[in-house]
């Protein structure tokens, strides 16, 4: 909106005083700002809503650099609550996937470069602001951040949610989305696709028995893409649910519950 005098009028940024680590975090402004954050510019939807990511090691305070048409560059600054960390372990896992020989880890290192690759996009699409539902049903058997021990091996802390539930069940598309990577038979986690989100934001989900999209499938809240499995490094069936702000780790619970 113009004003009488032709000058655009400044709009209140809004932003949350704190936020989590693991969260991810929708703030609004003018539409026409420039919103800048850990080196990046964020893209603005046209009704001023900006989306980004706080890492699961971040401490401190987040700071955003916003400058609308009628503002000069204003700083904006988030604090970081921190979180307990647990330590989960987990036994019975194939050797091979906690040290893998060499030639396997070459591999592991090639098919996880293809995801990080998946995760660059930065689609105006606005599924990101949607209310996420769960992808399936169940008992969470795993939670995002947990330092995970392996076999008595200490691995990195654990990138996701594991939501327990049979072989075969549904995996419904958290919120809508498009296909960027479809893989059945990655060596760590098995079925793996990546349904990208807008703004940068992405869900992947791991081990599944079946992929039922393929890249470039546009895909709304509920649709089913998969299923359940027990694929790649994994002692059970379950759903590994994996979200990212392009390489930043955030807690889909986290999203599950933001308001």
């Amino acid at each position: 909106m113009i004003g009488g005098d032709g000058a655009i009028p400044m709009r209140a940024t809004r932003l949350p005083a704190t936020a989590s680590q693991g969260a991810m975090v929708i703030g609004n402004t003018h539409p026409a700002a420039t919103v800048d954050y850990a080196g990046r510019t964020l893209r603005v939807t046209p009704y001023g809503t900006f989306v980004f990511g706080i890492g699961r090691d971040a401490t401190g305070e987040v700071v955003l650099r916003i400058k609308q048409p009628a503002t000069a560059w204003i700083e904006h600054r988030v604090a970081i609550t921190p979180r307990d960390w647990p330590v989960e372990n987990i036994n019975g896992v194939p050797p091979a996937t906690v040290d893998p020989p060499p030639a396997i880890a070459e591999r592991i290192e090639r098919e996880q470069a293809r995801v990080v690759a998946a995760r660059i996009r930065d689609d105006a699409r606005t599924g990101f602001a949607q209310a996420f539902a769960w992808p399936v049903e169940g008992r969470i058997s795993g939670r995002f951040g947990n330092q995970r021990v392996y076999n008595g091996t200490p691995k990195s802390p654990h990138s996701g949610m594991d939501i327990a539930a049979p072989t075969g069940t549904p995996v419904k598309a958290p919120a809508d989305g498009v296909v960027t990577f479809a893989d059945p038979g990655l060596y760590l986690t098995g079925g793996t696709l990546v349904l990208d989100h807008g703004h940068g934001i992405s869900s992947n989900f791991l081990h599944l028995s079946r992929i039922d999209a393929k890249v470039g499938d546009v895909v709304k809240q509920g649709d089913v893409i998969a299923a359940v499995g027990a694929t790649g490094r994994a002692t059970g069936p379950h759903l590994h649910w994996g979200m990212n702000w392009f390489d930043v780790r955030i807690d889909p619970l986290l999203v599950l519950e933001r308001k």
